[in-house]
């Protein structure tokens, strides 16, 4: 077997279980899997721009730890949010045109991302590393604007809207729009008045 055919079957390999876990947990899960990353990356960069500068301590250390745990609890938190709107949603039996799916989560991920790397970018500093102005600029800003009151959840929104192609805000069809109206209702029938 050549060199170029041994490549091609690892590729192969490679795309079958990414494809493969992305059937099984889709977008959100890959989300949970870059923010564990960052966590990881973020904790071990930590330790060693501390190391490096001759202040590394046990205490912070564990200090640091609890607030992973405290993360990994936010992030629950938002899990459990997120399928309490849904059951809640789904068990009233009222049509509202929409379908709920997750909202929260993906938004307490992204900050936390996004947190946790411009924490990695600041580490890297530290290392001595040449970072980017630019960068640290723009992920300072994108926090910023994830922290803000309005509109925190409108890159989430539009990212749902983009990959599955349903609208998070809205339904897809109105009643009365000549493409979604069938005539028929949905729901449970309305009670006999007699």
């Amino acid at each position: 077997m050549t060199a170029p055919d041994k490549a091609t079957e690892i590729k192969g390999a490679i795309a079958l279980v990414l494809a493969t876990l992305t059937a099984l947990w889709g977008w959100l899960g890959w989300a949970i899997i870059i923010w564990v990353f960052c966590v990881l990356l973020d904790y071990v960069s930590g330790t060693a721009a501390a190391r490096r500068a001759g202040e590394w301590s046990s205490d912070v250390a564990r200090d640091g730890v609890w607030h992973k745990l405290g993360e990994i609890f936010a992030v629950l938190v938002a899990a459990l949010c997120d399928i309490a709107l849904r059951v809640i949603v789904e068990g009233s039996h009222v049509p509202i045109g929409i379908e709920i799916g997750p909202i929260i989560t993906p938004v307490v991920l992204l900050w936390y991302i996004i947190t946790e790397l411009g924490s990695i970018i600041e580490n890297a500093g530290r290392l001595g590393a040449p970072v980017p102005h630019w960068l640290q600029k723009s992920l300072k800003a994108y926090k910023d604007k994830l922290d803000a009151d309005q509109g925190a959840a409108e890159p989430v929104l539009d990212f749902v809207t983009e990959y599955t192609g349903k609208h998070a805000r809205e339904s897809e069809t109105q009643p009365g729009d000549p493409e979604g109206d069938s005539g028929e209702t949905e729901g449970p029938d309305p009670p006999d008045d007699v």
